[in-house]
């Protein structure tokens, strides 16, 4: 793979950041939810945004 230039490593960690803050908020919520429909909805929200997470650390090997 060819190397990043400054501003697409800068972008890159930009998102990996975000996702991150998104799978704790959402994790958060799924923990605080009483219904279970809901509590799922956040917990595969949280997967999802650890998922995209790892895939864009990918990037940085």
């Amino acid at each position: 793979m060819s190397q990043l230039n400054q501003v697409e490593l800068q972008n890159l960690r930009h998102l990996i950041g975000a996702h991150e803050t998104a799978h704790q908020k959402l994790q958060a919520y799924a923990q605080q939810a009483t219904d279970p429909e809901i509590k799922q909805f956040f917990s595969d929200g949280a997967q999802d945004a650890m998922k995209t997470k790892q895939q864009l650390l990918g990037f940085l090997n």
